[in-house]
């Protein structure tokens, strides 16, 4: 049936790094690209947008009350992401054009906690231009709490794509049992998980992913090459000096219900890798595991999930008289 096919673009890109509106700028040219090559639906890694903080594991980025360290947290910051300032209206104007939606990785400067935090979120426009969801990555890995804060559940959402429930995940979220769970039970059928960029990431995980769940998963990586990091970069000598190939070698790659490639990882180079993916392959593999269906035992185990918007305050100015 025709209605069972999806086309789904991986845009595997290095942003201009620490420049959010120059790196808005090329998510949105790859955006109309993939239109172009029927995409319905087009995907761009994890903190693509302004880019991922590889300076803190290379540049004593523990060290209390650093000046360097404070200084360039300032200017991350300052970078981010306010998506209720219409920063991504660019986007959401291709995407209503072309009747495709997207997924893209952010650094959220989230108004509503306050507007100095930064939050690694995943974004879902809607093919008709809306922000459909805005999902906080839960737990920060490792070096990325010192400049990332924790998310919330709201953004545990799916999302129909023609035949397909679509869900996301941010990188090692995706190694959370419950956090896959949580998007399981709502019919997630196409799984994006975005990742900063690594080989080393996607090459197990997301044949695992759809070999549990029998979906589609669609891995989507970027790059850093010590060539995308601007002269001007606080940081630019120790960050460049005997660096390696890659800071972030691409990977992207997706696995079908069954786990076999559907595109094997990609490493290494920047460009748009396009595939078909067909919803009779995921009823066909669902036919002997449905983990949240015929294969459940909800009168045993359950999950609970809290979808709501977390906020330090909470304003109650009375009723209006």
């Amino acid at each position: 049936m025709a209605n069972d096919k999806l086309t789904v673009s991986l845009a595997q890109i290095a942003p201009v790094w620490l420049d959010r509106d120059r790196t808005i700028e090329k998510v949105v040219q790859y955006a109309a690209d993939a239109a172009t090559k029927g995409a319905d639906l087009v995907t761009f890694g994890e903190a693509l947008v302004p880019g991922y903080p590889f300076w803190v594991e290379l540049t004593d980025g523990a060290r209390f009350n650093s000046p360097a360290q404070k200084k360039m947290y300032a200017h991350y910051l300052e970078q981010g992401v306010v998506v209720e300032r219409g920063d991504l209206d660019a986007l959401c104007k291709v995407c209503a054009q072309n009747n495709m939606a997207a997924y893209v990785g952010i650094m959220e400067r989230a108004p509503d906690r306050g507007g100095h935090s930064l939050y690694c979120s995943l974004v879902h426009i809607s093919r008709d231009g809306q922000i459909a969801s805005v999902h906080r990555k839960l737990q920060p890995t490792y070096e990325e709490r010192l400049v990332w804060a924790q998310g919330d559940g709201h953004g545990l959402q799916v999302h129909k794509l023609g035949e397909f429930q679509v869900g996301g995940l941010n990188c090692y979220e995706n190694w959370l049992p419950l956090a896959r769970a949580a998007l399981y039970g709502q019919g997630e059928d196409l799984r994006v998980a975005v990742w900063p960029g690594g080989l080393h990431n996607t090459k197990d995980i997301t044949r695992f992913i759809a070999l549990e769940s029998r979906s589609y998963v669609v891995s989507v990586s970027g790059l850093l090459r010590p060539s995308d990091i601007p002269s001007c970069t606080h940081f630019y000598d120790e960050l460049t000096t005997n660096a390696p190939e890659h800071f972030a070698d691409g990977g992207s790659a997706v696995a079908g219900p069954d786990g076999n490639w559907v595109l094997e990882p990609q490493v290494g180079d920047e460009g748009i890798y396009t595939v078909e993916l067909d919803h009779a392959r995921v009823r066909e593999e669902r036919q002997n595991l449905d983990i949240v269906g015929h294969y459940s035992r909800p009168d045993i185990t359950q999950l609970n999930v809290n979808r709501q918007r977390q906020s330090t305050v909470k304003i109650d100015d009375g009723a209006e008289n």
